[in-house]
């Protein structure tokens, strides 16, 4: 495992993101445990993108224009509706230890839209990890795999920390109306920014 490696992977997960938004909005809102299930609901999210590269569907998403677009336009489709979904649930940045818990499925299946929805997540992929795997040599897909495996759990790694880090300062912050009043309108406001910066963006 080379420090390059290491290095980029560390840079491109800790760089704030959907996933870092959704993170931090999950620990804020519901705690330490949600935090950690919306990190692995992000993780998962990868695997999609993992099987694409590997089996050679992300060369389309590079070469079709129509096939980026789409999947492009999908996730910012669905940044939009978490920004609007924010803004409208006046309760989704409330302590309550009293109200029922959010099903752990559903917050593992919005993590793994936000990250599936992503195009440039596997252009990442697919420009970034052949450069540690040596083309044609035996055993070059589990290299693939082997790297693709260090860069989820730094993924699951880091989100969980973003996550649990906002988690042990939600007491503070969600106790205050006019805090929480803003704190939705940065999450609504980061998505919408999020889906702006996708948008523009260019293979």
């Amino acid at each position: 495992m080379s420090i390059a490696f290491l290095v980029t992977t560390l840079i491109v997960v800790a760089t704030p993101g959907t996933g870092t938004v959704y993170t931090l909005a999950a620990g804020l809102s519901r705690g330490r445990r949600a935090s950690v299930v919306a990190a692995f609901g992000c993780t998962l999210g990868i695997v999609p993108h993992l099987v694409a590269t590997i089996t050679g569907a992300a060369a389309l998403l590079h070469t079709s224009a129509v096939a980026f677009q789409t999947l492009k336009y999908l996730g910012v489709a669905y940044l939009l509706y978490m920004a609007w979904a924010t803004l409208r649930d006046k309760d989704a940045l409330v302590v309550d230890d009293d109200q029922a818990p959010r099903p752990a499925s559903r917050v593992v299946l919005t993590g793994v839209l936000i990250n599936i929805l992503n195009p440039k997540l596997t252009m990442f992929f697919l420009a970034f990890l052949p450069q540690f795997v040596t083309p044609g040599q035996p055993g070059s897909v589990l290299r693939m795999l082997e790297l693709s495996a260090v860069f989820m759990l730094a993924t699951f790694v880091v989100f969980a920390g973003y996550g649990v880090l906002a988690a042990s300062v939600r007491g503070q912050v969600t106790s205050r109306p006019r805090v929480m009043t803003w704190m939705r309108r940065v999450f609504a406001g980061s998505f919408v920014t999020l889906g702006a910066k996708l948008a523009f963006s260019a293979r």
